[in-house]
């Protein structure tokens, strides 16, 4: 990694392959398959014709909440806030935007509704702010009534009815995220059920996606950059069937980069899972040793992202980088609402 910088993983896309809305119906997306120098263009229905009976696919079942808030700072200046992480039901850390940072003991009225003070600067790079909530309340409900959704920044439009429905999965149930799991986003109901029936099993994870995987490099060698820290949770029953996954010859495929690090967060080795709630801040970059996963299926990610390191580890850096030029050659949709990749680990082929 450290003879590795962020322009070993810059790419030229043009600005109308950014998805700004989803497909017109859920699953409407193509698939690139990725088998290092071997491409093939599917469409997501095809997904099931590159599993076998006994694989495992492991999804993060995060829930997005409205984290989005704008308001005004006791001068009037105009402030904009993005919850980072609900800490209880009085304290939340955020991001804050504004033309001065508020300092300690600041008051901010929100969404013209309610009060929060800022306490203090938090962060691996004091770049974020605890606030508390002096209204009545929690910030669980505030987030719900006076919440925006956090569009990702190159979504250009304001998020809308049709994005609280798209802009999150099927089978989400834990809120806590403020970016969704996209990977996720391809499945509907009957994908999952034709799953089940071909003897595909699922489990979950539970990755409250923050908003620092928006979040530049901003060292030029990978080797001097902070990731951001984001919680996770591994059930029992996901450790066990990950296990038993292993002991009958299966595959353990992760639906996303969000499930993937939870699981390498967790794993001891390559059968053994380690349940329970945990933080994790892990930068995988080319040279990484994988442990628990063998596929992984995701979108396409933005250049000289942490993302994109992590899938050249994967699948390796040539292979994507050729994937990627293939994909804008021919027209793939590219991040939370564009087209998927289903990728196989290098050194598996």
């Amino acid at each position: 990694m450290s003879a590795l910088s962020v322009d070993d993983f810059d790419f030229f896309l043009p600005p109308e392959l950014i998805a700004q809305h989803p497909p017109t119906e859920r699953g409407d997306s193509r698939l690139l398959h990725v088998a290092g120098k071997t491409l093939c263009d599917q469409t997501f229905r095809a997904l099931p014709d590159f599993l076998r009976t006994g694989d495992l696919l492991v999804f993060n079942d995060t829930r997005v909440i409205k984290a989005r808030f704008f308001g005004h700072k006791e001068s009037g200046g105009q402030v904009e806030v993005m919850l980072e992480r609900i800490l209880d039901e009085r304290q939340a850390l955020c991001q804050i935007r504004a033309s001065k940072a508020p300092k300690p003991g600041s008051h901010l009225r929100l969404a013209n509704a309610f009060d929060v003070v800022m306490r203090a600067r938090a962060g691996k790079d004091n770049d974020l702010f605890v606030l508390e909530l002096r209204s009545a309340g929690n910030f669980w409900e505030m987030a719900e009534t006076y919440g925006q959704l956090p569009l990702p920044p190159y979504i250009e439009h304001p998020a809308d009815a049709a994005d609280e429905t798209r802009y999150q999965t099927v089978y989400a149930r834990a809120p806590g995220a403020v970016a969704a799991p996209t990977a996720g986003l391809h499945f509907t109901d009957d994908m999952l059920a034709l799953l089940r029936q071909k003897g595909i099993n699922s489990a979950f994870v539970t990755l409250h996606v923050g908003a620092g995987t928006y979040r530049p490099v901003r060292a030029h060698r990978l080797s001097e950059h902070r990731m951001h820290s984001e919680r996770y949770e591994i059930p029992v029953a996901t450790a066990a069937a990950v296990a038993a996954t292993r002991a009958a010859g299966g595959r353990v495929i992760a639906i996303g980069t969000t499930s993937l690090r939870a699981l390498e967060s967790a794993a001891q080795n390559a059968s053994e899972i380690r349940a329970g709630e945990g933080e994790t801040d892990i930068f995988i970059t080319p040279g990484y040793r994988f442990k628990a996963v063998d596929r992984l299926l995701t979108n396409f990610h933005l250049p000289k992202s942490t993302l994109l390191m992590l899938v050249s580890a994967f699948a390796g850096h040539a292979a994507i980088r050729a994937a990627y030029a293939h994909a804008v050659a021919t027209g793939y949709r590219f991040f939370s609402y564009g087209d998927a990749m289903l990728l196989e680990r290098s050194d598996a082929i």
